[in-house]
């Protein structure tokens, strides 16, 4: 078969004002970047806010393995497989990073024939939004030792800076850093980091923010640093929030791409479901909400990340009703979840598969507990036999949720017939969907809610950052904040290690931090980091490009 990106280049596309035309938007209303991808005016977003809503069709999936689920590729074929039912569809995903592109997951565009097009502009810097995003947070960083270094007017604590610095790529080497050094001339010398760009609240705010305005308020609230006193200092106080707003006015509008089969797609923002909220923006969410019957969207991860995140903060935040949910699973993943290495993966195994059927138990119920209907998507393999899969469609069937073969990644859109025909059918289903947990809850309520629901642990361990931070958060009144838990995705426990689904285990929290502009506190577990690192061999060894300009390694 070819690769990902040799069936991309092999692709006829569509030009972008085409596909834009299908979905009622005219060229007056695009900013295009060349032929085939283009910004949708904040205006057209704002003048379809009074037509009617499709329906909202969550991707999420099983715990992620190495073996690979693809969700992507799953959302994708299965906007495709809409779309040859008939109907009116639109794709919302998130913005690939170059970090894992570069380190070990590679690009974030789907695979085989159910990719969004053009892949490797998508992949690589598409229309700038990250850059935009970047420069945004590092002005921020700049304007807080500047306001230091030139007087301190604010009284600001350099040791209590807790603003620090971004860049989209994978180095570990600036987990921990120390700035200002060199002299008076360079600033007041402080320990500092970098997280990587999908980490920056700057842009979890990006993706919540419904507007200009309200982009622009969030950013004002970032809290940057305590002073002496230990009064929370805001990009506000810094006077910020315009120069940032003003880097990101043209990055919040919408991006306009299309798939293989030519269904319109959004792609727009990008949070780590590990260590954010996980999900595209809501602006583009909402947009194509008024544009198609049914709008077709993925949440990172497994479901006890993305997808309790979308629903419990996306869905919140924007008041949006899902109408179902898909739970992509794979036999492959559960024999790994079952206890197989990688590299017996093509072994026939019925009872690895059923050693690892817990696994995709607990999503389905979870999922069950936010009151969604539910179709699992088998996603298929060559190697899947008969009776490896006969026992996934026993599990389902005494789960009591739908299930289907769905095959888009060799055959896109007509490989997801079934599954798309079954999700219809899933989408008029009785739906009584609520979030897990109440706002009134104390923060540690609301932990331990998602940590024993969806989790299935047993009890919450605080290190002393904190209970520290725990003060914080009360001392300023934002208890009533909802939760966004950093966790490894390997694993329902903060153990990468702990596959399956482990039960009666103690979850570490050991910090969190305000994200007063996102509306949120991110609580973090485990030993997970917010600044990835690359592996012995990353996949950017192997991307090249020729003399015409043709890029090849790119998956």
């Amino acid at each position: 078969m070819l690769t990902d990106i040799e069936i991309a280049h092999r692709a006829k596309l569509k030009p972008i004002e085409e596909i834009a035309e299908k979905i009622g938007i005219d060229s007056d209303d695009l900013e295009c970047y060349g032929h085939y991808k283009a910004k949708v005016s904040l205006k057209f977003t704002k003048e379809v806010k009074n037509r009617p809503q499709g329906k909202l069709i969550l991707v999420t999936a099983i715990s992620p393995t190495p073996a690979g689920e693809g969700k992507t590729t799953t959302t994708v074929g299965l906007g495709q497989a809409l779309a040859q039912l008939d109907k009116k569809v639109m794709i919302c995903l998130r913005e690939p990073s170059l970090g894992p592109c570069m380190g070990i997951k590679g690009g974030a565009a789907g695979g085989g024939y159910s990719q969004v097009v053009p892949m490797e502009d998508i992949n690589l810097h598409f229309t700038g939004d990250f850059h935009a995003i970047t420069s945004a947070h590092n002005l921020l960083s700049a304007m807080v030792d500047n306001h230091i270094k030139q007087g301190n007017v604010l009284n600001i604590d350099p040791r209590q800076v807790v603003w620090n610095h971004v860049m989209d790529m994978n180095d570990r080497t600036l987990r921990h850093i120390v700035v200002g050094l060199g002299g008076k001339a360079n600033g007041v010398p402080r320990e500092s980091s970098f997280d990587i760009t999908v980490a920056s609240e700057i842009m979890a705010i990006f993706c919540l923010a419904t507007s200009i305005t309200d982009l622009k308020e969030r950013l004002g609230r970032i809290i940057v640093a305590y002073t002496y006193d230990g009064e929370p200092v805001t990009a506000s106080d810094i006077h910020a929030e315009g120069a940032m707003t003003a880097l990101l006015k043209d990055a919040i509008k919408p991006n306009l791409v299309q798939t293989l089969e030519h269904v319109p797609a959004f792609i727009h923002g990008g949070p780590f479901a590990n260590i954010a909220h996980g999900c595209n923006s809501v602006l583009a969410t909402t947009t194509a909400l008024h544009l198609a019957d049914y709008v077709v969207t993925e949440a990172g991860f497994g479901a006890d990340l993305g997808a309790e995140k979308f629903l419990d903060l996306k869905c919140r935040f924007a008041n949006l009703h899902p109408d179902a949910a898909v739970l992509v699973a794979t036999v492959r993943a559960l024999k790994m979840n079952g206890g197989k290495a990688k590299t017996e993966l093509k072994e026939s195994d019925p009872e690895a598969v059923r050693r690892g059927l817990p696994n995709l138990e607990r999503h389905i119920a979870n999922l069950k507990k936010f009151g969604l209907p539910i179709v699992v998507a088998l996603n298929l393999f060559p190697t899947d036999t008969a009776e490896e899969k006969q026992i996934i469609y026993d599990a389902c069937e005494k789960a009591g949720v739908a299930v289907a073969d769905s095959d888009v990644f060799m055959n896109g859109g007509k490989g997801g017939i079934d599954l798309a025909r079954k999700v219809l059918k899933a989408t008029e289903s009785e739906n009584h969907y609520a979030p897990l947990y109440d706002l009134n809850l104390s923060i540690k309520e609301k932990i331990e809610t998602i940590a024993r629901n969806i989790y299935g642990a047993a009890n919450v361990q605080y290190d002393t950052a904190a209970e520290k931070a725990l003060k914080e958060i009360q001392k300023l009144g934002m208890e009533n904040f909802p939760v966004c838990i950093a966790k490894t995705p390997a694993s329902f426990t903060d153990d990468p290690k702990q596959l399956g689904a482990p039960s009666g285990f103690t979850l570490h929290v050991r910090d969190m931090r305000i994200s007063a502009g996102a509306g949120f506190i991110v609580v973090l577990t485990g030993k997970v980091m917010t600044m990835p690192g690359l592996p012995k061999h990353p996949a950017a060894e192997r991307i090249d490009v020729d003399e015409d300009g043709n890029i090849t390694g790119l998956f």
